[in-house]
């Protein structure tokens, strides 16, 4: 078996090729299908690639259809030189391959795998036989150096394993149909080329395990077990270390000399042994196939996360937008709007204004009071060590860097405390109402306004920072109180007449308003409705509530009726007597801002 034939000495020379052309009827040579010339770019871009696959910049690479030494690839150590079939390309054209780009192997995966191949062989097959070595014994050195080449690429370049495997068919294959060598010494040839690369790691265990089966039963265990351990040793040789190698083939052909004479060997043995191979292959094509699609399936479900994540994030963006137009036209308008940022004049639930009462100052006051009491932070404490003052001195740190000193040693004792103390911000409070004006909810109208006042008087006189708002909807959007840091000064009375429900647009133009999805402040969403929506206008509420719980803003849901729905992702609030509702989005508040961290 020529297995060596990847290692050349130059036989012969292009003179003597061309001159062989002529040895015929003196006619011109045939021109092939792509002209040899046009394959001299792919060839330098070889060379440029073979540069990072083997670290040598003295080599020269040739591509041509044909090769001189009639294998598909070979390594002339002695002309540093390349040779490389354009044949293995095939169907592609020279124009069609451009091997400088990293990335284009990936279209001819055969071929790439054999150049690999060789550039391990440049890289690593530097020991020479001296010159009266036994021909046999070298070819068996030859034979193992096949494997162990491979196995020293894979060390410092493991992502070639796939060409690796590809290249075993294109190199493998005709040296089993076209043995040199025959009886056990053919089977011999096949076990270290395709079990030696097992032991590499270019092919797995239950890939090889046709050829195994076969070469135990024609070679026996021992000397299956013996040549083995030959090709395992040898894959631990030195790229130099040409004495180990030739002891290596020399103990690979006395263990065969010993064994010939009582192995019988079949027949149709080269038959056997290009069945086995085949086997081999196909069994490892269907693997190379199998994680190809395995990997393009990884990279498609990818790529449709990339794609859904962009849309997520167009979606939000438009969102952020359409918010935002919200918000504006709804705060900066002086009545009611329609939900497209135009007037409805003709829909405002406003009725007018009034004093607030003594007793929603009282409560104000007394919510005031509650918000600074939560909002209340203590001082934090940091204390450091130090060899050297400022600090509080600590006389048993003291004593002992002392002993440390005096024992000769670095002294490491810090005796010097320093405490530094640092006051916590104090949280700002968003506060969002949202009130359903629609007919079912007129009982709602008026402690809701009053709550409504109480906590914007109350946030404003907690912190200047903080903020609340408060919209009535119902099939429209009409301001109620606007986010500002001034307390107001008048209750904002209103009715509820309107028909279908525009929540979702609500939520957005407070969330807006507010920040209500930004955190750093004790946020709270108040929505007090009895939610007898429609299915388009509950989904469009429940996707925004979900977007603020999970930014942590809590959102409570106040009714004041039993036939009230609930509004998934709310926290829901039932209040049989209206006046409650003040108290009740007051605590809701406080509870809010101690949650702050």
């Amino acid at each position: 078996m020529s297995a060596h034939h990847h290692v050349q000495s130059p036989a012969t020379t292009p003179d003597d090729a061309d001159l062989a052309r002529w040895a015929d009827d003196g006619a011109p040579p045939a021109q092939p299908r792509s002209s040899p010339h046009a394959w001299l770019r792919v060839g330098a871009e070889l060379g440029d690639r073979l540069v990072a696959l083997s670290g040598r910049q003295d080599l020269l690479v040739t591509c041509r259809p044909g090769t001189l030494s009639g294998a598909p690839a070979a390594y002339f150590p002695t002309l540093g030189e390349v040779e490389f079939d354009a044949r293995l390309f095939a169907p592609l054209k020279p124009h069609e391959i451009h091997p400088r780009i990293v990335g284009d192997e990936e279209r001819y995966p055969a071929a790439w795998g054999v150049f690999v191949h060789e550039a391990a062989h440049a890289a690593h097959s530097v020991w020479t036989a001296p010159a009266g070595a036994d021909p046999r014994v070298v070819e068996a050195a030859h034979l193992l150096e096949e494997s162990r080449v491979e196995g020293a690429h894979l060390i410092t370049r493991p992502t070639d394993r796939t060409y690796l495997r590809t290249s075993a068919r294109t190199l493998v294959m005709p040296d089993i149909a076209h043995p040199t060598l025959q009886g056990i010494e053919h089977a011999a040839g096949v076990a270290a080329l395709v079990l030696g690369r097992r032991d590499v790691g270019i092919l797995d265990a239950g890939e090889t395990r046709a050829v195994a089966d076969l070469c135990e039963k024609v070679l026996g265990a021992d000397l299956l077990a013996t040549l083995t351990r030959i090709w395992t040793a040898a894959h631990q040789c030195a790229d130099h270390d040409a004495t180990a190698m030739l002891a290596h083939g020399q103990a690979w052909c006395d263990a065969l000399d010993a064994a010939a004479p009582a192995r019988p060997v079949p027949e149709n043995l080269t038959d056997l042994l290009s069945g086995a191979v085949v086997v081999v292959m196909d069994s490892t094509a269907a693997t190379d196939a199998a994680d190809l699609a395995a990997q393009a399936a990884a990279a498609t479900a990818k790529a449709e996360q990339s794609k859904t994540q962009a849309q997520d994030r167009a979606q939000r963006a438009g969102q952020r937008r359409k918010a935002a137009a919200t918000a504006k036209s709804v705060f900066n308008a002086r009545g009611t709007v329609n939900p497209d940022g135009t007037p409805a004049p003709r829909s405002n639930p406003v009725t007018g204004t009034r004093k607030p009462t003594a007793a929603e100052k009282s409560a104000a006051a007394r919510l005031s009071r509650a918000l600074r009491a939560a909002a209340y932070r203590e001082r934090t404490e940091e204390r450091t060590t130090s060899p050297t003052p400022p600090g509080r001195l600590n006389m048993r740190a003291a004593l002992a860097r002392d002993a440390q000193r005096a024992a000769g040693s670095v002294p490491t004792a810090e005796p010097f405390t320093h405490t530094r103390r640092r006051n916590s911000p104090t949280p700002p409070l968003r506060v969002g109402i949202a009130v359903d004006v629609s007919g079912s909810m007129r009982a709602a109208c008026a402690p809701v306004a009053s709550a409504a006042w109480i906590v914007a008087r109350a946030a404003a006189l907690t912190d200047p920072d903080s903020l609340t708002a408060t919209i009535a909807y119902d099939q429209h959007l009409t301001a109620l109180i606007r986010p500002t840091h001034r307390a107001p000064e008048r209750v904002t009375t209103f009715d509820a007449k309107g028909g279908h429900h525009n929540l979702g647009d609500a939520i957005d133009a407070l969330d807006h308003g507010l920040e209500l999805s930004r955190p750093g402040a004790g946020r709270l969403l108040v929505i007090v409705t009895d939610a007898r929506y429609v299915s388009d206008e509950t989904a469009a509420a429940v996707g925004r509530v979900k977007q603020l719980t999970t930014s942590g803003c809590a959102v409570l849901q106040l009714t004041l009726t039993a036939e009230s729905r609930h509004l998934p992702g709310t926290t829901l609030l039932h209040l049989p007597k209206p006046s409650s509702a003040p108290t009740a989005i007051a605590t809701a508040a406080t509870d809010a801002i101690r949650r702050t961290r």
